[in-house]
């Protein structure tokens, strides 16, 4: 796929832009294996689930760790910018930190010690493979959003310990939880993690991240004028304007149009095409 992923990063420099590459392992989450009639990878045996997975060897995890670094060094080759591992939303590497998922006694949990230490391997074997110099980033769950899951005390500790292995920026999210709350009828825009962003940018020295119900220019510059987080990233809002911020730049400093009503990722879980805000659907081709 590395021809197909060069000419992909080679449009966006073209457009004058950079553009990183996102890893996961979506472990017992996986959609796609449950799809294809595989599997899924687990870090432990939950009795609660009842749809087929299979809990990790301590060979699954070493392989699991090397192709972590064997992606990342793809991500290199086909002349990408940037690696940003995907360690929110419920995916392997949240499975692994949350007390939720990880109900392991080996080495890999049990403490919070063990139960972060597949995201230092994975971080200290890519910057083995790449370099000390090339960026790399994390989406981090800092917490869960479920009794019983990640503290946010042991998310800022993870963070710090995230940082010294080679991270050089974390994008704040949510772990084990809903990823994507809905934005309520009439509500203006409401950064949904501002406050764990504002916990993370004081526990860290490298630049924060903070992604997640922003709609309007006016609530960026204040997130970043309050030293709430370094940069501010927007999802959904793009898919539903792509020149959003062409538009504010121009001076039309209107509200993004998106209105969270979350039908863009309906077009992926369902393979249909929907209309932002509308009921109508259409097959898409």
């Amino acid at each position: 796929m590395i021809p197909g992923l060069r000419r992909i990063a080679e449009v966006a420099h073209e457009g004058g832009a950079n553009i990183a590459v996102q890893l996961v392992h979506a472990g017992l989450n996986s959609g796609y294996l449950r799809w294809r009639g595989m599997t899924p990878l687990a870090v432990s045996e939950m009795e609660s689930i009842t749809r087929p997975h299979r809990e990790m060897t301590n060979e699954d995890i070493e392989a699991a760790i090397a192709d972590f670094a064997s992606a990342a060094q793809r991500v290199v080759e086909a002349g990408f910018d940037a690696i940003q591992l995907h360690g929110a939303h419920g995916y392997l590497m949240s499975q692994f930190l949350s007390p939720l998922y990880n109900r392991r006694i080996d080495m890999w949990g049990g403490s919070a010690e063990n139960r972060r230490r597949f995201h230092l391997e994975v971080v200290r074997r890519i910057r083995k493979a790449v370099g000390r110099d090339f960026p790399l980033m994390i989406k981090f769950g800092v917490s869960d959003d479920r009794e019983g899951g990640l503290p946010l005390t042991e998310g800022l500790e993870t963070a710090r310990e995230l940082v010294a292995a080679g991270i050089d920026a974390i994008e704040v999210s949510v772990g084990v939880g809903d990823a994507a709350p809905m934005i309520k009828e009439g509500e203006a825009d409401r950064a949904y993690f501002r406050e764990r962003a504002a916990s993370v940018k004081r526990a860290v020295m490298v630049p924060v991240i903070l992604v997640g119900g922003i709609r309007s220019l006016q609530m960026t510059r204040g997130i970043i004028e309050n030293g709430e987080a370094d940069i501010v990233s927007m999802c959904r809002p793009l898919i539903r304007e792509p020149r959003l911020v062409g538009r504010w730049r121009s001076g039309d400093e209107k509200p993004a149009k998106c209105i969270s009503c979350n039908k863009c990722l309906e077009i992926v879980r369902r393979g249909e095409m929907l209309e932002c805000g509308e009921e109508r659907r259409l097959r898409a081709p």
